[in-house]
């Protein structure tokens, strides 16, 4: 066989496990189709994917042997297993597993020892999980569980936040002119128009009277940005990326942030949104009913200027209170002129299935509906605020084309 052949063998081997192990060795290597470094993967993959045998982690580190499934209770063989699988698999990897020893073995030891849980690699499907159980969590692990949570906050804040406030101040400044010369800030589209009278013919010149620039100071609380983010269990992802933006916003002056999550109850979160967000993250519950017609009227009361207000709903729009009146509710509060957008999805994971009939009601009365991920907020946001057209806006994004 090639280097290559063999290779490929001893990945089939790691995928279809142990009892693939002889019928493998008739392509004939000549030695063990897997090395030490292979022996450890295999045995790190044999504790969550192997269901023939309902051992624990222990049994799983018989090297040679067959595969044992499970986790046992043992901390030290738990800990040896995370350091394990952070070692062979890169991170996006190590997320997966992670999240199926949860859900397929019913690991919960990995959320109630503040020494394992420190070892588990933070992100959003962890967090997620953290936000779930975290009324199960002991109370010697809650300021581990409060650090991976901070960690996952500050990496999507770091990712996210400046991007975030560049759209939002550049789509505002926009919108005023300053006598202030700035060649970064020169508004060449006035400038030309204002001073077309002064166009000299013979010389083919255009010879300005006065320039405009933008103005680069802000007003506070010039608009209003309304986040209504649906708490239900499919949604986990769109929640934590709502909630974390929605405390970027809040730490705009421009901006007058309210951040509302909703099952088959309201709760204003503002507060703690614009104090810490890691506090706010705990404070939401996933799962449950969903009553988005309540939550769209609690938040009306929001709305002061309606020209001056964005309103995002982050829902998949099953809706288990009245539709009827929910649907009305958006169209009215488009048709008064706030900027209304729908998104199903708030995540990297795509689009999850949400009410087809709903959203194709919403956008044929010019209330877009669509996934958006994280990195195309800030173009959604500069879009909105700057008076685009929000269903031309959504088409580019949904293709991922520029503005």
């Amino acid at each position: 066989m090639t280097k290559m052949d063999q290779e490929q063998v001893k990945r089939w081997r790691l995928i279809l496990g142990a009892a693939s192990e002889e019928k493998l060795q008739s392509f004939g290597t000549g030695d063990g189709l897997l090395d030490e470094e292979s022996r450890l993967m295999d045995e790190a993959l044999a504790a969550i994917y192997d269901e023939t045998s309902g051992g624990g982690i222990e049994e799983a580190s018989n090297v040679g042997g067959s595969r044992k499934a499970g986790l046992g209770p043992s901390s030290p063989k738990l800990a040896k297993w995370l350091g394990d699988i952070r070692t062979f698999f890169p991170p996006d990897v190590v997320s997966v597993i992670q999240s199926d020893a949860i859900e397929r073995k019913g690991l919960k030891q990995l959320l109630f020892e503040p020494e394992l849980l420190s070892q588990v690699k933070p992100d959003i499907q962890m967090v997620a999980t953290l936000m779930a159980l975290k009324g199960k969590i002991p109370e010697k692990t809650k300021e581990t569980a409060r650090l991976l949570v901070k960690a996952v906050v500050d990496e999507i804040v770091q990712r996210l936040a400046q991007d975030l406030r560049r759209a939002v101040t550049g789509a505002l400044n926009r919108r005023q002119h300053s006598p202030l010369p700035s060649a970064t800030g020169l508004d060449w589209n006035t400038t030309i128009r204002k001073n077309l009278k002064h166009y000299d013919k013979e010389r083919g010149l255009l010879l300005p009277e006065k320039v405009y620039f933008f103005d680069r100071a802000r007003r506070s609380k010039e608009w209003t940005v309304i986040l209504d983010i649906d708490q239900s269990g499919s949604m986990a992802g769109s929640v934590i990326y709502a909630s974390i933006i929605g405390s970027i916003f809040a730490s705009m002056p421009a901006l007058d942030t309210r951040v509302v999550a909703f099952d088959t109850e309201v709760v204003d979160l503002s507060e703690q949104c614009a104090n810490d967000p890691v506090d706010m993250l705990f404070g939401i519950q996933l799962g449950g009913g969903t009553d988005i017609n309540k939550s769209i009227a609690y938040c009306e009361s929001f709305i002061t200027e309606p020209k001056k207000t964005l309103f995002i709903l982050v829902s998949d729009l099953y809706e288990g209170g009245n539709r009827t009146e929910m649907i009305s509710r958006l169209l009215d509060m488009h048709q008064a002129g706030v900027k209304t957008i729908c998104l199903l999805a708030l995540s990297d994971q795509g689009v999850p299935s949400y009410d087809d009939t709903v959203a194709k009601k919403l956008a044929q009365h010019g209330i877009p509906c669509f996934g958006c991920s994280p990195e195309k907020l800030p173009e959604l946001m500069e879009g909105a605020l700057g008076g685009k057209d929000l269903a031309l806006l959504a088409e580019r994004l949904k293709q991922g084309r520029g503005m």
